[in-house]
């Protein structure tokens, strides 16, 4: 009887047809209840969308609203065929090198005089090429301007398809990462790069030849605007080619970014305004 009972009261519980309610509240506490929930959820959907468009608002789709970025740009090199930074060949093994020639090809494709000529302007060289906006007007998209192949002059690999590895004598090409707005000079003082050996091999890394001369930045690149104002923005390069480094042995090397206007960067970032890698080049198979 006492089992009967509480399957009884189970019943009633779920359905109790006297009182016409479910689970214990009748359709008219259910309808408020739905309704309420109903509402508190548009409400919330609708201040979210509300606050997420003010905030879009505030947003540039051309410039970023806040930069937390480095003080100083990082630098890469080129060829890289990985994440460890060693160029490693034998001038004998045409495979051994042909990778990273390809790699310069690949790279300096969109160089071409060709290439820089339809997308980009000529500029004046050694002075800032600034376009701000007009008030709320922007002046978009921005003008870029041209970075000829043929400035790397003997690592362009329009004379020499090979750039130098055949012969031991191969060059790199130095990048800085872009940074928008960035200003590297400001007393008309064009950035430059240097090359030199770690300590341990200061007398293994030999002659030096810089394209474009010295090693410069030229100012006419600067400042950057963004992917999305700049479109056809083309960073500038500089190469460096070595002319008789030490055979058959590993050289580490440090190229930097050297400007008035830009920080050394910290011991603790490898890659802050410099960049290190290791060079071997065999003769011996």
């Amino acid at each position: 009887m006492a089992k009967d009972g509480e399957k009884s009261g189970w019943k009633e519980y779920i359905w109790n047809p006297r009182t016409r309610e479910f689970l214990g509240r009748t359709a008219s506490s259910w309808g408020l209840i739905l309704l309420f929930y109903l509402v508190f959820y548009i409400f919330l959907a609708g201040l979210f969308t509300l606050t997420m468009y003010v905030m879009l608002q505030t947003l540039d789709d051309h410039k970023p609203t806040w930069q937390d970025r480095l003080s100083t740009p990082g630098m890469v090199i080129r060829p890289k065929t990985d994440e460890t930074y060693e160029i490693v060949y034998n001038v004998e093994n045409t495979e051994s090198w042909d990778m990273y020639a390809q790699a310069l090809d690949k790279f300096l494709a969109p160089y071409n005089n060709s290439v820089q000529a339809e997308k980009n302007n000529e500029c004046v060289p050694d002075q800032y090429f600034l376009q701000e906006d007009s008030g709320d007007v922007k002046n978009n998209p921005k003008r870029s301007c041209q970075f000829n192949r043929t400035i790397l002059d003997l690592c362009s690999g329009i004379n020499d398809r090979y750039y130098g590895y055949q012969d031991g004598k191969p060059c790199i090409i130095i990048k800085l990462n872009r940074v928008i707005g960035m200003l590297p000079s400001k007393d008309g003082q064009a950035p430059f790069v240097t090359c030199g050996a770690k300590k341990e091999d200061s007398d293994k890394i030999g002659e030096l030849l810089y394209f474009p001369p010295n090693g410069t930045f030229n100012l006419m690149y600067y400042p950057y605007y963004g992917k999305k104002a700049q479109v056809n923005y083309s960073q500038p390069l500089v190469a460096v080619k070595f002319l008789n480094i030490t055979a058959n042995q590993d050289v580490n090397i440090e190229c930097r970014i050297n400007a008035n206007n830009i920080p050394i960067g910290s011991d603790r970032d490898k890659f802050s305004g410099r960049v290190s890698f290791k060079l071997r080049i065999n003769t011996i198979n």
